[in-house]
């Protein structure tokens, strides 16, 4: 993991690096992961449930909407997120990524784009989704995707950005570890929030997740009243596109 000062990376090569271990991406992620005692399928789970808990809590009606994945890689939220939404859009710089994603899941409109503007019309998705996306992202660019999230949101659309908290001495570890995390820059969720609030999204909040491992009903209770408290080993950011 590396500072601001210390990054000199492009999109390009962030799409290079994602095409390299794209086939490998679960076992790259596993290995990160092995101090942990869990796999990567677990804390997919989880955050998948955030995101339908979320997207349920904002809309009356799930299936009326159309979602994108920005950031989807190989697609691995997908499988459980079949039949929920009207229309579910996945893209990715990775251009083998998206291939591999395709193949799986031929229900989810995927595209792979430049990293710089999206390739959607204005005011086309109902929900935006970027899961461990940001902090691939060059520093310098962060703006710019959270004012390309607000472009392609219809009025009151939800924003979800999750990330990994910096402030978790086992995550700063993980990532450390990790060669898919070898250029990332970690995000604070103050800094993140400052971004979506500048871009406009209103009603912004983080929270933290994964301050236990919420593997039950009674751990997933404990760790959402867990979330103002800064302990989380990842939070995620909520906003909302001002309904005109």
């Amino acid at each position: 993991m590396k500072n601001n000062d210390e990054i000199g990376l492009t999109q390009k090569q962030v799409a290079q690096d994602f095409d390299d271990v794209a086939t490998n991406y679960q076992r790259e992620i596993n290995n990160a992961l092995a101090v942990t005692g869990m796999e990567h399928s677990f804390f997919v789970d989880v955050k998948r449930d955030h995101i339908l808990r979320l997207a349920t809590a904002h809309f009356a009606e799930l299936t009326e909407l159309d979602v994108l994945d920005l950031g989807c890689g190989v697609g691995v939220y997908h499988p459980e997120l079949k039949g929920h939404f009207r229309e579910l859009h996945g893209l990715d710089i990775s251009e083998q990524s998206i291939r591999i994603a395709s193949a799986k899941h031929p229900w989810v409109c995927y595209e792979t784009y430049d990293g710089i503007q999206l390739p959607y019309k204005s005011g086309q998705f109902s929900i935006v989704f970027a899961v461990c996306v940001m902090h691939h992202v060059p520093p310098e660019q962060w703006e710019l995707v959270l004012t390309e999230l607000y472009r392609v949101m219809k009025p009151n659309g939800l924003l979800l950005i999750f990330e990994h908290n910096p402030y978790n001495p086992v995550t700063q570890y993980i990532v450390k570890n990790c060669d898919i995390d070898k250029d990332a820059v970690l995000l604070t969720p103050r800094k993140l929030k400052m971004l979506a609030m500048r871009a406009g999204f209103e009603h912004v909040r983080t929270r933290t997740i994964i301050s236990v491992p919420p593997s039950n009903s009674l751990l997933k209770l404990i760790d959402l009243a867990f979330g103002n408290l800064p302990f989380g080993a990842q939070y995620y950011l909520t906003g909302v596109k001002d309904p005109v």
